[in-house]
């Protein structure tokens, strides 16, 4: 499977009030291991931002100014992603500006959903991580991704460590049998995606004490719950 992990910049927080699309970052995962292929584009918006855009990605219309606009990047942009499963975290965000770029260009573009799928990596944490934050930074901290070299918001950046946080919050699908393996690996902690060195074995999830206690927790209770009658249990007899 090829998915693309994607992320964007804007001008501001909503496409409905004239915000546009000023950079584009991409990473492709091939049956779940980046394969070093990116794209990566900044976007000339035609329009000042809004304060709060600006101070989150330290991006300015004069430092756009000699970028081209989306309209000379469309038909790139989407040769890169098409048929892919894009991974977005709040997809409706990225997504609803990507979909307002394509129709200032014209009804022959249609929505980004005709070409793609599209999986929200925020609403997989929600149903991991319940009752918690879930932003990208939190979720960083949370699964031990390295995001100290982030002091502003990039689409790229953001879309690489995207990358390390969605291969941990999936990673528990090896050891279930979606990869074909046989054997489970042998690592005990997630190496950086991102690195000079060639991609081994697919990294496995890091499980913090917290959540070990809070898994035992929810255990006792089903347990309670059931009458000590858990299927588990009885297998490990």
């Amino acid at each position: 499977m090829r998915q693309i992990i994607l992320d964007t910049e804007t001008t501001g927080l909503e496409w409905k009030k004239g915000n546009r699309v000023v950079e584009i970052g991409c990473v492709e995962l091939m049956e779940r291991r980046p394969t070093g292929n990116t794209y990566h584009q900044y976007i000339n918006p035609q329009r000042e931002f809004e304060q709060g855009a600006a101070e989150v990605t330290g991006l300015s219309l004069a430092f756009l100014a000699d970028t081209p606009l989306f309209a000379d990047i469309a038909d790139e942009f989407l040769a890169f992603i098409d048929g892919a499963e894009l991974i977005i975290h709040n997809a409706a965000f990225d997504v609803g500006f990507l979909n307002n770029e394509l129709s200032l260009l014209g009804e022959r573009y249609g929505r980004l959903q005709d070409r793609v799928q599209v999986e929200d990596s925020l609403l997989m944490a929600r149903q991991r991580f319940p009752g918690q934050r879930n932003s990208l930074d939190a979720l960083c901290k949370r699964l031990g991704v390295d995001n100290n070299h982030r002091q502003l918001h990039g689409a790229l950046l953001d879309a690489q460590l995207l990358c390390e946080v969605y291969l941990h919050l999936t990673a528990g699908q090896r050891e279930i049998g979606f990869d074909g393996l046989d054997e489970p690996s042998q690592q005990s902690a997630i190496e950086p995606v991102f690195s000079s060195t060639p991609q081994g074995e697919r990294p496995r999830v890091m499980v913090l004490e917290a959540e070990l206690a809070a898994h035992e927790s929810r255990l006792v209770t089903l347990r309670k719950k059931s009458g000590d009658h858990c299927l588990w249990d009885a297998a490990s007899l």
